[in-house]
């Protein structure tokens, strides 16, 4: 079948100006959703050097999505795509972590998972640091934390390994 008589008539070269032209207009309009809201944490002194490697360390593009710019810019978070899956580092331990609480790991990563209106708010366990990777509905069931796993594995020491 020819590209001029397919049915749908999508693929039509005289519909391809105006279906380029709607593509181009969706781009413009998810560029212009703007920098992510995020607050910063406040590390311990102790955490600090440690977030600032872990941040820089991490990858471009999280489970296909890029970076976004931070409102107000800190070298304890990243964020990618809208809405932002967002990582902040040198947070403080989750109220609900205790010794009972369930960890999984992720790429020899141990997290602890909470469920949010949201999404999810996962917390890295067994190391020196907490961090949290927040991540809305739309990523599930996709896994950011692969594409985290590797800048948290070289940059926040493991105390305890996830059992």
């Amino acid at each position: 079948m020819s590209p001029q008589s397919h049915p749908t008539g999508l693929f039509r070269l005289g519909r391809l100006p105006a279906l380029a032209g709607v593509a181009a207009a969706v781009a413009v309009l998810a560029a212009c959703s703007g920098p992510v809201d995020l607050t910063a944490p406040t590390p311990q002194a102790k955490a600090r050097t440690i977030c600032r490697d872990l941040v820089s360390h991490t990858p471009d593009v999280v489970d296909s999505q890029k970076r976004r710019e931070i409102a107000h810019p800190s070298p304890y978070t990243a964020a990618w795509g809208d809405p932002a899956i967002t990582l902040s580092c040198g947070v403080p331990k989750p109220p609900a972590l205790n010794a009972a609480s369930e960890c999984f790991e992720v790429n020899g990563v141990g997290w602890f998972s909470e469920k949010q209106a949201a999404g999810y708010r996962f917390t890295t366990i067994g190391r020196k640091v907490y961090a949290q990777v927040m991540v809305p509905k739309k990523y599930v069931p996709s896994d950011p934390l692969v594409d985290l796993s590797k800048a948290i594995s070289d940059q926040l020491p493991v105390v305890q390994p996830c059992v």
